[in-house]
């Protein structure tokens, strides 16, 4: 680490603690130099490779854009996304991979996009699965409609009334 003050190439760590949501460290440093002191941040770095093979860290602001774009006009608040970029990210992490396919970030944000707004969720799939065809909605929204209902079929209230006696 170079001092920022005399450029010189080294510094001597004197104290390093955790930041607060534990993503991140901060170390502070002095220079053996010019004596000075400063203060770094460190983070484990999570890179993203495109599909053309290109490689960009990963950003919660990109997730958070993207998927804002699936919820225009829907009643999904600002706060809802960021609880879901972060919970995208934590999943990414989880994989324990310093590189993660795009592909893998996509699907990451399927799930969490799906509790929080259905049709938010169907926008986002469609450009995401590349639909192509109103079949591809259709096949879609039967899973979601199949994963709503409860496993053990409820009577019909109406159905279930006797005939009216006179």
């Amino acid at each position: 680490m170079h001092c920022p003050f005399c450029r010189h190439s080294d510094s001597r760590v004197i104290d390093s603690r955790a930041s607060e949501d534990g993503t991140s460290i901060r170390r502070r440093r002095q220079c053996p130099e010019c004596g000075r002191r400063f203060t770094t941040a460190e983070s484990a770095m999570l890179a993203v490779v495109k599909r053309g093979g290109a490689v960009e860290p990963f950003s919660r602001a990109k997730v958070i854009s993207g998927v804002r774009r699936a919820c225009q006009g829907r009643p999904v608040a600002e706060s809802d996304l960021s609880l879901l970029a972060q919970r995208v990210e934590d999943t990414v992490r989880a994989s324990g991979a310093a590189e993660v396919p795009s592909m893998e970030v996509g699907l990451a944000i399927l799930g969490p996009l799906r509790e929080l707004d259905e049709v938010a969720y169907l926008r986002f799939a469609s450009v995401y699965r590349s639909f192509d065809t109103l079949d591809d909605f259709d096949a879609e929204i039967a899973l979601l409609r199949a994963e709503r209902e409860p496993t053990g079929r409820e009577p019909d209230p109406v159905a279930a009334k006797p005939p009216h006696q006179t």
